[in-house]
Formats: structure tokens, C-alpha cells, sequence
């Protein structure tokens, strides 16, 4: 059993009673597919040891008003993210949900704080992208053991098994990379983030492989921790001048992409006869910049509409909580400007 003062979980009720799940969920509504007895004895020991449910199924039968569902996005000011919440919201006002949004700010103790808020304002589910500093999956387990539906976008928690909505990341990084090896970069750069997200894993594999894939060798070829604008105009200038200079880099977002582009042209480089550059989003600044960015379509949109879709079917009982759905949208690499032709 948990701690004292430790809020017991369906979970506890269920390895303690030696029930499953489910189980302990149908009979704390009610449900006549539990034997009287059985249910009786689940809801005296709840009761007993204080357990205080979620009560989304219950609020969504009683009370349309309260189709509310959480979503939590690491920064407002990433196009990417903000598309993801366009492609949510408009699948949830579709089905008559309504949205509660909040920022972790790439801040771990606000994601737990965050989740929290939305439990206790009895949210019919939770939709997510893991921060950056993230380094515990308690409160997303705590909310999978409550029957809370939770669905991760983007940057998916590996360490707890809930449903997810990715881009193939992998395929998107190793065609971009292989697109500029064949228009004859050779020391393509790889540009990325921590290691412990799944998308910089996946997105630096493809780099990876490609290069493996044309006979180049990776280690021969720069790595920065780098995933934002700021830090790619301050690591770019040594980069550029070493005597390893790339004549490619393959940037984990768009940012990141632009400031390299920019840095490199402000050293009297030209783009992209001298430094190819290719992104990965295709937000509106890659469309803003001169010249226009080569990148990676991620799709936001559908990855959002996707994530609400998994979670609306399960917060109206159309598919069981504790089903884990994972689902993958395509990415497309678009050819503008910072890049050679073939």
C-alpha cells in the first residue's frame, strides 16, 4: 500500500484485493457485471481508505457541460505546439468538448503541478507533450492508475505504456539527410536535443543511418546539443570556421535551421552554395526567411486531431482506458531554397 497520507489508486485497490483494474473501476460505478458481493467489498475498502476517484465518466454522463479536456504544451511560442492545439481543439469542439490549456514551460515540477490542477478539476482526460526536464513518470502513472485516458504527442513518455501520437521522425531525418548527400554534401552536421527524448533519438538515428547508408562516416562529422536559435548563432561560428566545416547541417527544428542559416551568411557563406541547411517542422518562419528554409513537414495539425481522437473515444467509453493506441503521421520533406537541387 502507498505511504500514509499517499492517495490510494484503483491500481492499489485492485494488487490489494487481487482484482484487476477493471474490475475495481466498474464496480466503483456501479456496474451489475460485478457480483454484488465483490462489489461491496471494492467499495467499503475505497471507502475505507479514503480513496478519491476521478469522476470524468461519471461528470460526462451527468453533466454535458463538463466535457473538459486538459492539454499540456511545453512552449506557446513553438508553431509546432500551437498547431498540435489548433488540430485539438477543433476535433474536440467537433464532439462537444471543450479545452483546459496549460504551459509546463519545459519545467518538470509544473508538468506534476499541472497534471494535478486537471485531476482535481475532474478533466474527462489529459492530452501531453513530456518537458524537457522531465526526469520522473510518477504523476502520469498515478493518473493511468486513476482510469484518467492520457495521450502523448510529440515527445512521448517511454516510461510509463499509454497511448501516443508521433510523426515518424526516424524516416523524416534519414530522407531529409539523404536528399542533401545526394545533391553532394558529404559532411552533413547534426544539430539536435537531449538524447533523452524520443524524437531527438529518433531524429539523430535517421541522420545517422543515412550517412551510414552512402558510405559516409558519422563520427567524422559534427554534433552539437542545439536546439533552439539562440544557441545555434553562438555555436555556429566555430563550427563554421574549423577545419572540419561541414558543407550541410541538418537542424532538429526550424529555429535552430535559420540561425545556422543566418549565421552562416553573416560570415559571408552563401546558402546554399556553400552551406546547405534543412530544418524540421515547416512552421511559418521557414516560409519568412530569405532564402526560404528547406524542411521537414511534421503535420502538426493532424498530430493534434489524432491525439484528441484517441482520447475522446476513450473518455466516452468507445474504447477501454487502459487500451494503449499508438499512432504515426507521415512527414514530407519540402524543398525550397536553403538546399541544392538534384
Amino acid at each position: 500500500m502507498p505511504e500514509k497520507n499517499t492517495p490510494i489508486t484503483m491500481k492499489d485497490i485492485a494488487r490489494e484485493l487481487g482484482v484487476s483494474v477493471a474490475t475495481v473501476s466498474r464496480a466503483l460505478k456501479g456496474s451489475h457485471r460485478i457480483s454484488e458481493k465483490r462489489r461491496n467489498e471494492i467499495v467499503a475498502y475505497a471507502h475505507e481508505h479514503n480513496f478519491s476517484p476521478n469522476l470524468m465518466a461519471e461528470s460526462l454522463r451527468a453533466n454535458k457541460t463538463m466535457k473538459i479536456i486538459g492539454v499540456i504544451i511545453p512552449q506557446f511560442t513553438h508553431f509546432y505546439f500551437s498547431s498540435i492545439l489548433s488540430g485539438i481543439e477543433d476535433e474536440a469542439l467537433r464532439h462537444g468538448y471543450r479545452l483546459m490549456v496549460a504551459q509546463s514551460d519545459e519545467d518538470y515540477q509544473r508538468e506534476v503541478d499541472t497534471c494535478r490542477s486537471f485531476y482535481e478539476n475532474k478533466v474527462c482526460g489529459i492530452i501531453v507533450a513530456q518537458a524537457k526536464g522531465t526526469y520522473r513518470y510518477d504523476h502520469f502513472q498515478q493518473l493511468i492508475d486513476n482510469g484518467v485516458p492520457l495521450v502523448f504527442y510529440d515527445r512521448i513518455c517511454t516510461g510509463v505504456d499509454a497511448s501516443r501520437v508521433t510523426v515518424d521522425d526516424y524516416m523524416g531525418a534519414f530522407s531529409a539527410v539523404e536528399y542533401l548527400i545526394k545533391t553532394g554534401c558529404r559532411k552533413v552536421a547534426f544539430y539536435g536535443s537531449s538524447m533523452k527524448l524520443e524524437i531527438s533519438k529518433n531524429r539523430f538515428n535517421g541522420w545517422h543511418d543515412a550517412l551510414l547508408k552512402h558510405g559516409i562516416n558519422p563520427n567524422e562529422c559534427v554534433t552539437k546539443l542545439c536546439d533552439n536559435r539562440e544557441e545555434a548563432e553562438r555555436l555556429t561560428p566555430e563550427v563554421l570556421q574549423s577545419d572540419n566545416r561541414p558543407d550541410a547541417f541538418f537542424a532538429i527544428n526550424d529555429d535552430t535551421a535559420i540561425g545556422i542559416m543566418y549565421t552562416a551568411k553573416r560570415m559571408g557563406l552563401r546558402v546554399p552554395e556553400d552551406i546547405s541547411v534543412c530544418g524540421f517542422t515547416n512552421g511559418q518562419r521557414a516560409v519568412a526567411c530569405d532564402p526560404m528554409l528547406t524542411t521537414v513537414e511534421q503535420n502538426g495539425y493532424e498530430v493534434g486531431k489524432q491525439a484528441a481522437d484517441i482520447l475522446i473515444s476513450k473518455a466516452e467509453g468507445l474504447t477501454p482506458v487502459e487500451k494503449v493506441e499508438k499512432r504515426v503521421v507521415r512527414t514530407k520533406l519540402i524543398i525550397r531554397g536553403t538546399t541544392k537541387k538534384i
